[in-house]
């Protein structure tokens, strides 16, 4: 009996989810087309390489999406569902609000799954191919804020890079690199620098080379040369891509580097916290839809939950960026800043339970 009864929501949560979220894809896939139109015209950016890359973003859009689609979708279906008795029929064969809620978790674990092969496999480099390729379509170069370019520290030596291509190669690149007791050694000027993944190590090409050697100065031109570094494109590539649609990999990988020359590494800590914990939101916000289930409003009132349901989805997705941005500025624990909106909801959920079984 419980098969069939589990077999049943999934089938109705599945159906009324995949629904909203594609209702949402179609909303945002619109938005962000008319926000490329601003574009349009300009480096010969063209109209379908603006709706390429729409559809190229469009996998980030599901990652970010999906918890919210999932709490519209099973509130929807749940509370149609008690609109039409049945619900009060599942309870009667025996299924308690704790086995409902079991129900919703082996439910919602496919959705866990879904989100975190999104936000890991897909959607990572989908963001950085589309951003790739909107640079490419406008004959665009990626740089920092800064008018003099890229800065970034490498054990040693600080670096600055002018421009970034979008094949990630550099151009104008400086290398000034400092002994053990902060005195400057040598200043390193290059034309380009491309990497080889072989030798792990980028070749220079049109080096200009100023020594310092005590009180005298060398320069040396060379064609070319091999520098090694732990500077890789991954890591440069964070200029192209925003943390939150980082993969788990890559901010390790450059939270590490960050952490190694002594820099504050806040901002990609708290991502790489919340792309841990963001797909068990899903669970989260099916426990929130479980008690307007059980309210039996067998006047209608659906609308006006599902309503509800897009209010409640739009503040978490809210909180998220809230909480981030002041686990930043206040030095939180990346990981209290990371999973305070899901434990909001989580409690909200719990209190709401609670409430309805009160009654």
């Amino acid at each position: 009996m419980m098969k069939v009864l589990t077999r049943y929501l999934a089938r109705e949560v599945v159906g009324a989810t995949f629904t909203v979220l594609l209702a949402f894809l179609g909303l945002f896939a619109f938005f962000d087309f008319l926000n490329e139109l601003d574009s349009v015209g300009k480096g010969g950016y063209e109209l379908h390489h603006a709706l390429l890359y729409v559809a190229m973003i469009l996998p980030g859009r599901v990652y970010e999406l999906l918890p919210i689609a999932v709490l519209i979708g099973t509130l929807y279906s749940l509370t149609t569902l008690a609109r039409h008795s049945e619900i009060t029929v599942m309870r009667a064969s025996g299924m308690s609000t704790l086995k409902m809620l079991r129900v919703l978790a082996a439910i919602g674990s496919i959705f866990v799954v879904a989100t975190f092969v999104f936000g890991e496999y897909i959607a990572p480099p989908a963001e950085r191919a589309a951003q790739q390729w909107r640079l490419t379509a406008t004959n665009s170069t990626v740089s920092s804020q800064l008018k003099s370019g890229l800065w970034v520290k490498d054990g040693p030596r600080f670096v600055n890079v002018r421009t970034m291509q979008p094949d990630r190669s550099m151009e104008k690149v400086r290398i000034f690199e400092f002994d053990e007791r902060h005195v400057l050694v040598s200043v390193t000027d290059a034309a380009t620098g491309r990497y080889s993944a072989d030798e792990n190590s980028w070749r220079l090409n049109g080096i200009r080379q100023t020594r310092f050697l005590g009180d005298r100065t060398e320069v040396v031109d060379l064609p070319e040369m091999d520098w090694k570094s732990e500077l890789t494109p991954e890591v440069l590539s964070v200029l192209m891509v925003l943390p939150e649609r980082m993969s788990v990999a890559t901010l390790v990988a450059y939270v590490n580097h960050l952490r190694e020359n002594q820099q504050n590494s806040d901002r990609y800590e708290i991502a790489l916290w919340k792309k841990l914990i963001y797909p068990f939101a899903v669970l989260v916000m099916m426990a929130l839809a479980l008690p307007f289930a059980m309210t039996h409003d067998r006047m209608g009132g659906v609308s006006v939950k599902v309503f509800l349901g897009v209010m409640l989805g739009v503040g978490f997705h809210l909180l998220n960026g809230l909480f981030s941005n002041l686990g930043v500025i206040n030095s939180w624990p990346p990981v209290l800043a990371a999973s305070t909106p899901s434990l909001m909801f989580l409690l909200a959920a719990a209190g709401l339970l609670f409430w309805v079984e009160r009654r």
